[in-house]
């Protein structure tokens, strides 16, 4: 499993978005088709966008 990184204010932004607190993710994978964050704690994975 990757380790993901502190999103940037604007992926705050877009967690946000997603009705998610930004504290708690880390973006693993930030691309024009897909975004990927992973929780701090559970470990469990969300991709948004895309093809799943």
């Amino acid at each position: 499993m990757k380790h993901g990184k502190r999103p940037t204010r604007a992926q705050k932004i877009r967690i946000k978005s997603l009705g998610l607190n930004p504290d708690n993710w880390l973006v693993v994978k930030d691309c024009r088709e897909c975004f990927q964050v992973v929780h701090k704690v559970s470990g469990k994975t969300r991709k948004i966008g895309g093809q799943a």
